[in-house]
């Protein structure tokens, strides 16, 4: 019996470990898979990247060329030197800086504030109150633009920032939320200890919530970032005075001027875009991060 039971148990283990290397190879094979699906998807979104870097260093015989031109030979900075010097862009990258920075903060400040009221105050009304506030995402912007240029003709700001700063300072729907999801995760025990410390509610927000919500703020921030560099519908309507825009219609300017050079179209349109990319780029971690944990706490 013994024999015949060492026998079985050999076989048991031998159809053990066959069944373990099927599992490990069928797992390592759906990796794979979704790594080349990944890949492929990754070069479909990075090419038409690619394709302008390429077309931005070539000679204008080279852009239509048939076969396409990869690599260009010979390389023409110059393209970037004429998107420079062909219009005021020095002016615009300014501008663009005051509407972008500006309001990032403002955003990012004033946000927070609401979103600690929203998770961290207990107040009668708190429920309803956020629900509301969540009801005003659901209005697309063409309903509230009209309203909102005549408010602001009004007062006397058209042609002016003001029309594209001072709304940040009260706060964003959608930043609200993802701040008040971030901050319902922060253990209460946090609030209380400071409480017993003597802090009162602003304290607690400086001094304990901003401190422990980097991913978060670093998401709102890219955010708020890319919104305000990207700017184009709001500056077309405020701004009159050419010498107010923002990058985003000095390339408007720069494309009346270079009608079918696209070569330099593509070099005034990367060095626009690269800024979003370099932000992109250094704070992706946190940027993710934000994201993902704003949505564990509802």
């Amino acid at each position: 019996m013994s024999a015949v039971g060492t026998r079985i148990t050999s076989r048991s283990t031998a159809a053990w470990r066959r069944m373990d290397r099927m599992r490990r190879a069928l797992i390592v094979g759906r990796v794979i898979l979704l790594y080349l699906i990944m890949a492929v998807v990754g070069i479909t979104f990075l090419f038409p990247f690619l394709w302008m870097v390429s077309t931005s260093l070539k000679v204008p015989e080279q852009v239509f060329a048939q076969p396409p031109i990869w690599i260009p030979n010979p390389i023409d900075f110059d393209n970037y030197v004429e998107a420079v010097t062909a219009v005021p862009t020095a002016r615009y990258f300014v501008n663009t800086l005051i509407i972008t920075i500006i309001p990032m903060a403002a955003t990012v400040l004033s946000s927070s504030v609401v979103a600690f009221a929203f998770s961290r105050l207990d107040w009668r009304g708190r429920t309803v109150a956020f629900g509301v506030l969540l009801s005003t995402m659901m209005l697309p912007g063409h309903v509230t633009m009209i309203p909102l240029f005549v408010a602001f003709h009004k007062l006397g700001w058209v042609n002016t920032f003001k029309p594209l700063i001072v709304p940040a300072f009260f706060g964003s729907a959608f930043y609200i939320f993802l701040l008040r999801q971030f901050f319902m995760g922060i253990p209460r025990e946090m609030d209380e200890a400071a409480i017993m410390d003597g802090a009162n509610p602003p304290v607690i927000w400086w001094r304990v919530i901003m401190p422990l919500s980097g991913p978060v703020l670093a998401a709102i921030s890219v955010f708020s970032f890319i919104d305000g560099w990207n700017a184009f519908m709001e500056p077309l309507i405020y701004l009159k005075s050419a010498n107010k825009w923002p990058l985003a219609l000095g390339l408007i300017a720069f494309r009346r001027i270079h009608t079918t050079l696209w070569e330099e179209i593509m070099a005034y349109s990367l060095l626009v875009m690269a800024p979003c990319l370099i932000v992109f780029f250094f704070s992706q971690r946190y940027f993710i991060q934000g994201i993902t944990l704003s949505g564990l706490k509802g």
